[in-house]
């Protein structure tokens, strides 16, 4: 028996949620379950629950679904094995052969995959699978619901006399049809159907030239059908085999049922089975239209749900394509109760609702839609006083009723209680009320009860401010518009607006005015007091949402500046060395191409050897000041100052060897500019010689030379240059 009354789960229309679970149900076993939920007793079996249906919906995602489990309900067949002497129908046995098939597939399946659903495995073991009940019903059954002719030696003898004696029936019967139709005596019809066995259509007026047995006549009495008698003779042979394969059949029925009975506990369980498996799937489609999870359950006393939705809204708005606003709210050691006030028609009870709703929910295995890093606590007890709840039976006013119900709230509440309390202290005198809900409020503080109450009263907003673990919390409201925004804001009251909301619904000013006088001007002053520090609270909140966005895009551009400083460092640290790389090699081309021009001029080479090995030495005396050498022992020092000189020795040999070979190609290059120097100058152009400008790629021809001066046709357009500057591509042939 759950500790959560009946009362509470009305209050919070839980039952509406299980109607709605049901519709998802594969059979009706699984609906008339689904409606007797509660919530469970034991934090173990509801954990185990819930798994049990996070797997389920997680198939959903996955390319391993689980297998179809539709079954049949056989609770009338289980009703009858138990019953001696009786027997079941083939099409039961065919019932029951589906399920246990259905059970195996399952079992198969978990089996497989235990990896990926290891809760729905372990649930799966508890079953056992017996496989001689499917062999045992497949052997005598067959798909079509018939017993089969095999299942025994005289059923299949009985069975072909059957068919035999149909096949001279057939014969006979087709004999008489045309002997009597030839002698004129059958109507146009010839022959009929009465009571399953075929008759001939015989004229009244030749009623008794026809042998047979006469079954009946037409309406206008012209026809009358008469059973040929040969045919009558091989139909009661007919009627006598399918009496004793009638006898026959009930015999095998009844063997395989006492065959089948001894494994009723299995199909029990088999039943009871399924059922909890058709249960457990509504429940994961349920979630799935819903968009639930499953939040942690913690041991510590804490409910922290995030962007929770109230699923009957929910589903609600979802067909009229509306939003729904999703509340956050946490309970804890140090927001034990929280009070929430504001506007009618502002969302208080909407939340109230939620909050208890999922909580009742959850506490029953069914998932709930909220954040999946939302957590919460099991309640052993969850207490609701919701709505009128005017009692006309037992005579109670809607007050007396509150009362009775405080009085029950204030025997059952304790530090494992969540309570739910909407318009707190309502029903009677608003000061005298006001006062019984101040000690009502404390002594649910005193007893550690976790809880959320929903009220208008000004005294309950002041002591949850004095009380150190409660909050105040209150219903957003947009000033202007008037229109409730459905937002939750938690640490401070709210403004009831009641001038505010009765100027929105037409109430003229004038009157408001005058109900403002009679008001005491404390209260008035209060009540704009709250309202105006709710006022600035929505636009510090605004600011504060608004800032929070700044921040966070210029949080995001200088982390895009610093990578891309650091790129443009990186590129100019490489461009750096690249220059100074290329610094080096042009000064040592300088002073190499110094040498040379040195050398070619004076054509000494033992003053150009001195000269470079001077600058050799130079140069890495240099290099040896800017990265000294790490001290080393003596011998290792000796080593690498011999090996410095050998190498020494082989670079200025290796560069002795490729400025020699750089002269000897700049001899090259000049004997052959003089050699090309002089047969320019040997040769004389003449008209028609191909010919270019010195360095020009494009090719003329000499159209005509007047003294030094020569004119070149490029085909588009002529020019004029001196011969000088001319170079021969190709000379003009002699014509003839």
């Amino acid at each position: 028996m759950s500790n959560i009354s009946e009362k509470t789960l009305i209050d919070l229309e839980f039952f509406t949620i299980l109607k709605t679970v049901s519709e998802n149900c594969i059979s009706e076993l699984g609906k008339e379950s689904t409606l007797k939920i509660k919530p469970f007793n034991s934090k173990e079996k509801l954990i185990s629950e819930l798994n049990l249906v996070n797997e389920y919906l997680s198939s959903y995602q996955n390319d391993n679904r689980l297998p179809n489990h539709y079954f049949d309900d056989i609770q009338k067949e289980i009703h009858l094995l138990n019953i001696e002497n009786s027997y079941l129908e083939p099409a039961s046995f065919l019932k029951v052969a589906n399920n246990v098939t259905t059970i195996f597939e399952l079992i198969k399946f978990l089996k497989k995959f235990k990896v990926i659903y290891p809760a729905l495995y372990v649930f799966s073991e508890e079953i056992e699978y017996q496989k001689l009940i499917t062999e045992s019903i497949n052997t005598i059954i067959t798909p079509f619901a018939e017993v089969n002719e095999n299942a025994s030696q005289l059923l299949k003898q009985i069975r072909s006399e059957i068919n035999s004696v149909r096949s001279k029936i057939g014969s006979s019967f087709t004999k008489a049809l045309n002997q009597y139709s030839s002698a004129g005596y059958l109507d146009d019809i010839r022959e009929s159907v009465i009571d399953n066995q075929r008759v001939l259509a015989v004229q009244a007026m030749h009623r008794r030239k026809v042998k047979g047995s006469l079954l009946g006549s037409s309406k206008t009495g012209s026809i009358v059908y008469i059973a040929p008698e040969a045919t009558l003779q091989f139909s009661r042979e007919l009627q006598n085999l399918a009496y004793e394969e009638h006898q026959e059949i009930v015999r095998i029925l009844k063997e395989l049922t006492d065959k089948i009975r001894i494994f009723i506990p299995d199909l029990i369980n088999y039943q009871k089975f399924l059922i909890k498996l058709d249960v457990i799937g509504a429940k994961a489609k349920y979630a799935k239209k819903i968009e639930a999870c499953l939040p942690k359950i913690t041991n510590e006393k804490k409910v922290f749900l995030r962007d929770a939705y109230h699923p009957i809204l929910l589903l609600k708005n979802k067909e009229k394509h509306l939003k729904t606003v999703p509340q956050t709210l946490e309970l804890n050691s140090k927001q034990q109760i929280i009070v929430i006030s504001g506007p009618n028609a502002g969302g208080k009870s909407i939340t109230l609702k939620t909050i208890g709703l999922l909580q009742v929910m959850l506490q029953s295995g069914i998932l709930i839609p909220v954040h999946e890093r939302s957590s919460t606590y099991f309640f052993n007890k969850i207490l609701t006083d919701i709505g009128d709840n005017q009692s006309i039976e037992n005579q109670l006013s809607t007050y007396s009723y509150r009362l009775k119900n405080m009085r029950n709230f204030l025997r059952r509440c304790n530090d494992s209680t969540l309570f739910l309390i909407d318009e707190f202290g309502t029903g009677s005198d608003p000061e005298l009320g006001g006062a019984l809900a101040e000690i009502f409020l404390e002594e649910f503080y005193n007893k550690n009860a976790y809880g959320i109450i929903t009220t208008h009263y000004s005294n309950l907003k002041v002591l949850a401010n004095e009380l150190e673990n409660v909050s105040n919390a209150n219903m957003q409201f947009n000033e202007k518009t008037l229109e409730p925004l459905f937002k939750l804001f938690i640490g401070q009251a709210g403004s009831s607006f009641t001038f505010e909301v009765a100027q929105k619904n037409g109430i003229p000013f004038s009157l408001i005015n005058k109900a403002k006088k009679r008001v005491e001007g404390e209260k008035v002053r209060l009540d704009k007091t709250i309202s105006k520090l709710q006022k600035e609270r929505n636009i510090l909140q605004k600011t504060s949402e608004s800032l929070e966005k700044e921040k966070n895009i210029a949080a995001k551009k200088t982390d895009s500046l610093i990578e891309k400083q650091e790129k443009i460092q990186e590129k100019l640290e490489s461009f750096q060395t690249l220059y100074d790389s290329n610094q080096k090699m042009l000064a040592y081309g300088r002073k190499i191409n110094e040498l040379l021009n040195k050398y070619l001029q004076t054509n000494n080479k033992k003053e150009l050897n001195v000269a470079f090995n001077n600058w050799v030495t130079s140069e890495k005396t240099k290099h040896l000041k800017k990265n000294p050498p790490k001290p080393k022992t003596k011998a290792q020092k000796r080593k690498v100052k011999v090996k410095q000189k050998t190498e020494e020795k082989k670079l200025i040999t290796t560069e002795k060897e490729v400025l020699v070979e750089v002269i000897k190609v700049r001899e090259q290059k000049k004997t052959e500019a003089k050699k090309i120097a002089k047969q320019k100058a040997d040769y004389t152009f003449k008209v028609n010689d191909k010919v270019r400008i010195l360095d020009s790629n494009s090719c003329g021809t000499i159209e005509k030379i007047e003294k030094n001066n020569a004119f070149i046709n490029y085909g588009m357009f002529t020019t004029k240059t001196t011969i000088n500057k001319l170079e021969l591509v190709e000379a003009a042939k002699n014509k003839k």
